[in-house]
């Protein structure tokens, strides 16, 4: 396992950068979801355009020295007839397909503006008496707060757990943009 010590090193040899890099690679769907929740989906997104469903993340404060550093805002959630109360909702699927055929059925259903995908989880809970350890995808899935109830249901229905996971979070600020247009992608 290359150290992230190594990788920050300004003197790498050619073969621990090829390590550091696949690496970093490696971890990258995990550093993602990580900055997910500490920072907030909104948050990564550069762009005021695009929804940042359909872009490239990309992590260059994770990279910049301190004085280049930009801070981190978000804009609190003000009443307002452009949005509505909005929430982030976790479902994990046993794998690529499953959350593939899910995540397109909810957006179909527009039951939510957008769906994120993070492969490579690995989930470790106790079921049935017994601690599992399963690799599993992520769905990230941003949507009204008064679709929960109906998004529930229709992961029950088309989820191949018999316990599937739904959590929810109230979605307290972000880009007024973004949250405009997760409003007019979803039912009402």
């Amino acid at each position: 396992m290359v150290s992230p010590v190594l990788c920050s090193s300004s003197s790498r040899t050619s073969s621990s950068s090829v390590a550091c890099s696949a690496a970093v690679r490696h971890r990258l769907p995990i550093v993602g979801a990580i900055c997910v929740l500490a920072f907030g989906f909104s948050n990564l997104c550069n762009s005021p355009v695009k929804t940042g469903c359909s872009q490239s993340l990309s992590f260059p404060f994770l990279l910049r020295s301190k004085e280049h550093s930009r801070s981190i805002h978000s804009i609190k959630m003000e009443a307002s007839s452009n949005t509505v109360p909005s929430i982030v909702v976790y479902v994990t699927v046993p794998n690529k397909e499953a959350g593939k055929k899910l995540a397109e059925s909810i957006v179909k259903e527009r039951l939510a503006a957008c769906v994120n995908r993070v492969p490579g989880i690995e989930s470790v809970y106790e079921w049935k008496g017994e601690i599992q350890t399963d690799s599993e995808e992520l769905l990230i899935i941003k949507t009204r707060e008064s679709l929960l109830g109906a998004l529930t249901e229709h992961v029950k229905a088309n989820h191949e757990y018999e316990v599937p996971e739904v959590i929810a979070m109230p979605i307290s600020g972000g880009n007024p943009q973004y949250l405009e247009w997760l409003k007019n992608s979803t039912r009402d």
